[in-house]
């Protein structure tokens, strides 16, 4: 018989997957990071307990191309700073995608708010211009000009914060308990230029940034990046405590189950 491609993999295939993305070369990204100053309390609504507001109610959006072998990708990432207990962080609330392989592992895997969209990345000559866009709407914008070269960093970590969670199949509520993940991303850069220019915020049923206005802009920079990431369950939440913010996850508010499933006839 023919091999049947959706049978069960042997032991010795499925070690050789493992061992193939182990081996990953370093994947190097080309793309613009904006940091700005918003409202202390737009931060605090969009937070899910456990997770709490820093000290800085700032928002960090990246825009990003990123060169995979034969598979170039569009990433990007919107997240407010957040905090749980002592560990300091990022919330990210969309993070869009060229392709939907990138958001296979990292929303099973991880709880990434991942979703399909377009990434842009241009530059001519020192003018840079970067954006995500959803549903036709370009909702973030970050334009601007080189202004020249800043001084590398060193390797850096940060923490990024994600919830886990599966609606139940029969609309109330959550399949098991949800859970906090903290993914801890390590990172390296070998070029980075200071950009002056703006952040434009365009208002977007689906992806409503527009709420979290840029009130001070700290940087825009654009650079060549490199990273890797693992995950961990720092603790199971209070189901009831996040359910008023899973719509954050979907176009579509039914989508996360928010009332009982019709019935059919």
């Amino acid at each position: 018989m023919a091999r049947v491609r959706y049978g069960a993999r042997t032991e010795r295939e499925t070690a050789a997957t493992r061992t193939a993305a182990a081996r990953l070369p370093d994947v190097w990204s080309t793309g613009v990071t904006a940091l700005w100053e918003t409202d202390p309390d737009a931060v605090a609504a969009v937070l899910p307990p456990p997770l709490k507001p820093t000290g800085s109610p700032l928002v960090r959006v990246n825009i990003s191309e990123v060169a995979l072998p034969g598979y170039p990708l569009g990433a990007g990432s919107v997240a407010v700073a957040a905090a749980h207990g002592a560990v300091d962080g990022w919330y990210p609330l969309v993070m869009p995608m060229t392709h939907e392989r990138a958001l296979t592992g990292g929303r099973e895997v991880f709880g990434e708010p991942k979703k399909l969209g377009r990434v842009t990345v241009e530059r001519e000559g020192p003018a840079v211009r970067a954006s995500l866009e959803r549903h036709g709407i370009a909702f973030v914008e970050v334009r601007g000009t080189v202004s020249g070269a800043l001084p590398l960093p060193g390797p850096s970590s940060r923490t990024d914060f994600y919830f886990k969670f599966l609606p139940a199949v029969d609309g109330s509520g959550f399949d098991g308990d949800p859970v906090l993940v903290h993914c801890v991303r390590r990172e390296r850069v070998r070029r980075l230029e200071r950009i002056t220019g703006t952040v434009v915020l365009r208002e977007s049923t689906f992806d409503p940034v527009a709420d979290l206005p840029v009130l001070r802009l700290r940087e825009i920079t654009a650079g060549e990046r490199t990273s890797d990431q693992s995950g961990r369950v720092a603790e199971r939440v209070d189901a009831r405590a996040l359910l008023p913010y899973v719509h954050q996850r979907y176009d579509d508010p039914l989508q996360a189950h928010d009332g009982p499933p019709e019935r059919s006839t």
